[in-house]
């Protein structure tokens, strides 16, 4: 083998990986997973990475789940005090970090100075990464769904754009339709973007068809405490061109077919089968390994 070719042999295994699948070709796969509401594969978002393994919403934590295999990483945003969007779940940094306070309260350089917790509260090397760095490692790698962000669009849009990202990016919130429009006239046609309805609320059917008629969504994020829901059996959602997206964390979400059922009680029958059989073909869970076995046994996943 002369040196040309093992130079040529090395460029291309550093664009595709070692199995040759590019990972351009790889994201592009899952954005026509994401706009295709009748595929088969069932798509899976890590909540908060996962953060069994790593603390949560850390780097490492999304790089986690990304090894595994993962569709999709949930992000929270906040914002510092000099306007740089981070990463964090709560209104304040006490429950996940050594420092104290709203994240507004300081600015980037000096919240880079706290450490996160793991989820025995331990404090670890982790720092509170921004939606820039996260964006970085999820490139051309997975889809990132943009929780907690709907008084950050304008940020959290700029960053897309800087690091070549937006395709990849799910902007969601629970405004109504009239009410997103009036808030980003300029932006909400720009961006991929999922309602959040709570299907026990009288006014979600009124919801989910303004956002069809005017927007036709990637996704609706269903909430319900209760699984009686018209919603649910007509499941008209995914022949209008959207998937369903159901969150499969703790009862309250999904009406009680949780993921320590399927997990700890042995029982999907009850918990994921079911929410497949009911519309979902985007899972949000704290159990992305788990899932992912599950689907593809299967055969809900390649």
């Amino acid at each position: 083998m002369n040196n040309i070719f093992k130079g040529l042999l090395l460029i291309a295994l550093v664009f595709t990986g070692t199995n040759g699948f590019s990972q351009t070709g790889k994201i592009d796969k899952l954005i026509k997973q994401l706009h295709n509401p009748t595929h088969k594969h069932i798509m899976v978002a890590a909540h908060r990475g996962d953060w069994r393994n790593a603390p949560e919403n850390s780097l490492q934590a999304y790089q986690n789940a990304i090894d595994m295999g993962v569709d999709i990483i949930e992000v929270d945003l906040g914002m510092t005090k000099d306007s740089v969007i981070i990463i964090m779940h709560d209104g304040g940094i006490d429950r996940t970090t050594d420092g104290r306070g709203s994240p507004a309260n300081y600015t980037l350089a000096e919240i880079k100075k706290f450490h996160l917790r793991n989820g025995l509260g331990i404090l670890t090397t982790h720092t509170i990464p921004t939606l820039k760095e996260v964006m970085l490692l999820a490139k051309n790698k997975v889809l990132v769904n943009l929780d907690k962000s709907y008084p950050y669009y304008q940020q959290a849009y700029k960053v897309l754009q800087e690091t070549n990202t937006l395709k990849q990016a799910i902007f969601k919130s629970d405004a109504k339709y009239e009410d997103l429009k009036a808030k980003y006239p300029t932006l909400f046609d720009k961006i991929t973007y999922m309602p959040v309805v709570n299907i026990d609320n009288a006014e979600a059917q009124k919801t989910i068809n303004s956002y069809q008629q005017n927007l036709k969504p990637v996704a609706f994020e269903l909430i319900f405490g209760r699984d009686t829901s018209g919603i649910l059996s007509k499941n008209t959602i995914n022949a209008k061109g959207s998937k369903i997206w159901i969150n499969s964390l703790w009862a309250s979400l999904n009406g009680g077919h949780y993921d320590d059922m399927a997990v700890e009680q042995h029982n999907t029958r009850d918990s994921w089968d079911w929410l497949i059989a009911h519309g979902a073909n985007i899972l949000q869970t704290d159990r992305p390994k788990e899932m992912i076995r599950y689907l593809k046994e299967r055969k809900l996943r390649d």
